[in-house]
């Protein structure tokens, strides 16, 4: 009974997980073609709103998930508006968008807080689900989560394994030369940061539809995945599969919290629970030191056998932006 409980434990990380994943991919894309969207997080919150809104007054869950994805379009096709037409800082318009954002989230979904509405079930796929171990984990979930599993495999062999993959990472690294190529550069900046937008905009509906289904606004905790699903972006080195990886080990994180309360009962739940986002902070924060001095020098100063791990596990989690991003291209 006690490995079920833990192989179904294990399947909630992935269920729980599938709206950050569907932020960092989202947000991954925008950022290979050069433009960082700050909005996300009131993003995902307007389109959690949004969605569960549409699909309450609708009925139909499939209203509610496209509702999401065109929120978190046009949000995206206002930051590519502002950066790439009108020249704004990339930084400041998502920043600014991201309070609006939630702040009309909270405005709007006011009349519908604590109410019932349709929720994604569950679906077995066949002879899968029966699969020992591995069927209870990854084949008991709904259709979004399904889907954040093949977004993850689509996303990685798009930007990694195609010519169009190829321009889009031109485009983030170096405009100039694949506009050399024939690539219209802020033509293409525009479809990736809608289309990037489009698919974080389903990390809203993904949680208000499925991973905790109704709209609760401020107690509704959704409020701060966005900030963390950048972080993500940037720990997952722009990279799809490394960025899923770091969304699913972040659930694992909130999981183990539940987990172990009962067995620290003078640890106050509260630590538990927030301990997840200072923990992805500080692996973050070692993504970006492994190449600076003073870590050098420290290094330089350990015994072999310490220095050697250290120095493998700093440059297995060191990665490198766009070289372009945020950098708005311009024809000359």
């Amino acid at each position: 009974m006690e490995t079920a409980l833990i192989l179904t434990g294990l399947g909630s990380v992935f269920f729980a997980s599938a709206p950050i994943v569907f932020a960092v991919i989202g947000e991954t894309i925008a950022e290979r073609a050069g433009v960082i969207n700050l909005s996300i997080n009131g993003m995902i919150l307007l389109s959690a709103m949004g969605g569960f809104v549409v699909s309450f007054q609708t009925g139909s869950l499939f209203a509610g998930f496209l509702t999401g994805a065109l929120i978190g379009a046009l949000v995206a096709f206002i930051v590519a508006f502002s950066s790439i037409t009108l020249k704004q800082s990339q930084v400041a318009v998502g920043f600014v968008l991201a309070l609006t954002c939630r702040d009309l989230a909270y405005f709007l979904g006011n009349d519908y807080m604590g109410k019932g509405g349709p929720r994604l079930p569950a679906w077995d796929l066949p002879v899968l689900s029966d699969i020992p171990i591995v069927g209870p984990i990854f084949f008991h979930q709904d259709l979004i989560t399904y889907i954040s599993f093949l977004m993850i495999f689509l996303s990685w062999m798009w930007i990694f394994r195609t010519r169009p993959g190829l321009m889009l990472q031109g485009i983030g690294e170096r405009p100039a030369s694949a506009y050399v190529r024939g690539a219209n550069v802020n033509l293409m900046r525009y479809a990736y940061t809608v289309l990037g937008g489009a698919i974080a905009g389903l990390a809203g509906p993904a949680y208000s539809l499925s991973v905790k289904a109704g709209w609760n606004g401020t107690i509704s905790g959704l409020d701060g995945f966005g900030w963390i699903a950048l972080a993500i972006t940037i720990f997952g080195g722009w990279n799809p599969l490394r960025g899923a990886f770091g969304a699913y080990l972040f659930g694992l994180l909130q999981w183990l919290g539940l987990v172990l309360q009962p067995s620290l009962p003078n640890v106050p739940s509260q630590v538990l629970q927030v301990a997840p986002f200072p923990l992805m902070i500080l692996t973050l924060f070692l993504v970006n030191i492994g190449s600076t001095e003073w870590v050098e020098r420290t290094l330089a100063a350990m015994p072999e056998s310490s220095r050697r791990f250290l120095t493998r596990a700093l440059r297995a989690l060191r990665a490198s932006p766009p070289a372009s991003l945020g950098v708005p291209f311009e024809r000359e």
